[in-house]
């Protein structure tokens, strides 16, 4: 991990800095429905537990962008500010473990019966697209959040940059099952993601930030 200094805006800057994270968490609502809807549907018609643990993270993804959303659109009261914060901060963290419990089981569930997907054009599409969209979408939202002092925002952001490498693994899995037959590939990297899912989730309900970018 690593990490940079925080330069939280002066009072005249944060109306700028809100309106310009609002923006961002609307791309990425919305980005995010399209590739929840795009990922579930392509995952049942072929069977991937790749494209479908991708699906829900996408829709709990929505989830944490609405909570910055809310975080956000408080931002002038202050002592609401800071309580709305705490439940931000809660929220998001709570969404990563849900996120690590969906995954460790599909991902076991789908080790132990063997199920091997059929190939997806959609799904690589998806996928592909995500591994371009949402690193972008994460490093912005990372400078709002350093900048507004908002560790709810930078979790949120870390949870973007989240779904990212999980449209990497899926990509990879799904990829090495259609070339190779290796359909343990996407189960297997996908359970070695967990241990970092249930460490972001536990510091984000404890009100700590780490950044994985």
């Amino acid at each position: 991990m690593t990490g940079e200094s925080s330069v939280v805006a002066a009072p005249d800057e944060r109306g700028a800095l809100v309106r310009r994270g609002l923006r961002l968490n609307y791309l990425t609502l919305a980005y995010n429905a399209l590739e929840a809807v795009v990922s579930i549907a392509a995952g049942l018609v072929a069977g991937s537990v790749a494209l479908l643990s991708f699906g829900i993270d996408s829709v709990i993804e929505v989830t944490s962008s609405a909570a910055a959303q809310w975080r956000l659109r408080t931002d002038r009261d202050r002592e609401r500010r800071e309580r709305v914060e705490r439940q931000a901060h809660r929220v998001i963290g709570g969404s990563f473990l849900v996120l690590a419990v969906y995954v460790a089981y599909e991902s076991a569930t789908t080790l132990w019966y063997r199920e091997q997907p059929e190939r997806s054009l959609l799904g690589v599409a998806i996928l592909a697209l995500s591994v371009v969209v949402m690193p972008v979408l994460a490093r912005a939202k990372r400078r709002v959040a350093r900048t507004l002092g908002s560790g709810a925002l930078e979790a949120e952001a870390t949870q973007t940059s989240l779904c990212a490498y999980l449209s990497v693994i899926a990509l990879g899995g799904v990829g090495l099952n259609a070339a190779l037959g290796w359909w343990w590939a996407d189960p297997v990297a996908a359970l070695a993601m967990g241990p970092i899912i249930v460490k972001e989730g536990v510091e984000g309900i404890r009100g700590e930030t780490s950044c994985t970018t």
